[in-house]
């Protein structure tokens, strides 16, 4: 009868003797130990991503000529567009080196543009972290701001060997300088606490007190370029709310974010340039 309850006790002695083990050992070594557990589990979520990818391919080869000349024909549209908008580009771009140069005022940190696919999303923190299939192999760093079409993605919190992760901007943990399209006044925005699979929201704060918005009368929110991190004008969301702080001297509000942001397949860092 004892053998038997000693053998009943076994898995939990095991365990116990496991987080005895654990909560003694270094800080370092618990650090080492999950970057190691993480890159041996990395090849595993990029394999699966790949594969995703020649799913995709595969169903786009079963697509009817006629459909695949439809997209063609939608895809010319948007390139002539785009290419519309980098001769624009480039025109804005040399005039403001021009007023530089004038004003002797110094450059801005140069970004280089690396494209990533998305491996995959924590679903227990759906609006804060994903992992991107590039990392210390391209020269990923940590802090690089992270965009896509719609604006601000996030930034790079953490950089392995082939994939990097992403805090996104709708988690609390992030915090930029932001002002309202049209106004220059710097005010601060954070990531809200968002449900899973909710519509993702943030925070505004310092808002002057002649700024309004409500949901019939939204305002667009973009980067303010404080910081040297994120460039100024890139698109953070719409705010939606705003109402007096407790102090009375500023304005508190919500800011809707790009519903996109939940269904990103593809995202582009901002890998800053160094110029010595």
């Amino acid at each position: 009868m004892p053998s038997n309850r000693f053998d009943q006790a076994k898995p939990f002695l095991t365990l116990a003797i496991v987080v005895i083990v654990w909560l003694v050992l270094p800080v370092g070594v618990k650090s080492f130990m999950r970057a190691s557990f993480f890159e041996l589990q990395a090849p595993i979520s990029v394999s699966v991503s790949h594969i995703r990818d020649l799913q995709e391919y595969w169903a786009l080869r079963t697509q009817s000529k006629h459909d695949l000349i439809e997209a063609g024909r939608d895809l010319a549209r948007v390139n002539a567009s785009y290419e519309l908008a980098v001769q624009e580009n480039s025109t804005l771009r040399a005039e403001l080196d021009r007023m530089q140069n004038l004003l002797r005022i110094p450059p801005q940190p140069t970004h280089r543009f690396e494209h990533a696919r998305v491996v995959q999303r924590d679903f227990s923190a759906w609006w804060q972290h994903l992992i991107i299939r590039k990392g210390r192999n391209y020269g990923i760093t940590v802090g690089a701001p992270v965009v896509f079409s719609g604006g601000v993605v996030g930034r790079i919190s953490k950089v392995h060997a082939y994939t990097s992760e992403v805090e996104l901007i709708s988690s609390p943990g992030v915090r930029l300088a932001a002002v309202v399209e049209g106004d220059d006044r710097p005010m601060s925005f954070q990531g809200g606490l968002n449900p899973t699979f909710g519509p993702a929201k943030g925070v505004i704060e310092f808002v002057p007190l002649d700024i309004f918005a409500s949901p019939t009368s939204t305002k667009r929110l973009v980067t303010s370029g404080l910081g040297g991190v994120f460039p100024a004008g890139l698109t953070l969301g719409r705010v939606i709310k705003l109402e007096p702080s407790t102090d009375g001297l500023f304005k508190t509000g919500e800011v809707e974010l790009d519903l996109r942001l939940g269904e990103l397949t593809e995202v582009t860092v901002l890998v800053p340039v160094s110029t010595n």
